[in-house]
């Protein structure tokens, strides 16, 4: 089915139930942080080390939310804060062992959560939904790219990122 042959209002039913899927999701997820920390984690643990400022843009808060953030992450061991081999001047944010350790455990109970949901469905829906993946695996690409932006290669200056 083309672009065209959808039906008018298609793409906003859609989104509708995504944004609503997910909403619920988050909140099945552990409490036990926010999730502005969680998801700074998860961007750490997808994209590599990156500088506060940047982190700061993808998450959408400003550079002194996001400094602080990173300190309470840092006093509780899951990021570390480490000079640019090429460039000393540069902080980058990185997670350490127990900061993926965390990541990973939280997507799990994530993916848990759906499983026990879709262990409910009848199989035509099931089969909906798998044939479904690919196109949701490329919405999740897009919206990493929307959300994240092009990532600046290490070393790379930009005003206030330091």
């Amino acid at each position: 089915m083309s672009r065209q042959d959808t039906a008018p209002g298609a793409s906003a039913a859609i989104g509708a139930a995504l944004y609503g899927l997910a909403t619920r999701a988050a909140r099945r997820l552990p409490r036990d942080m926010s999730l502005t920390s969680a998801a700074t984690l998860a961007t750490l643990d997808r994209t590599g080390p990156r500088r506060i400022t940047d982190l700061a843009g993808v998450e959408g808060v400003t550079q002194p939310a996001m400094t602080a953030l990173v300190r309470v992450l840092e006093e509780s061991g899951l990021v570390e804060r480490r000079g640019e081999v090429s460039d000393k001047r540069v902080t980058l944010v990185c997670l350490t062992e127990a900061g993926a350790s965390y990541v990973r455990t939280w997507r799990q109970a994530g993916v848990h959560a759906f499983e026990r949901l879709i262990g409910e469905l009848a199989g035509d829906e099931v089969e909906a939904l798998v044939a479904a993946l690919p196109a949701l695996k490329h919405l999740a690409e897009l919206e990493s790219q929307d959300r994240e932006g092009p990532r600046q290669r290490p070393g790379s200056r930009s005003a206030g990122s330091r």
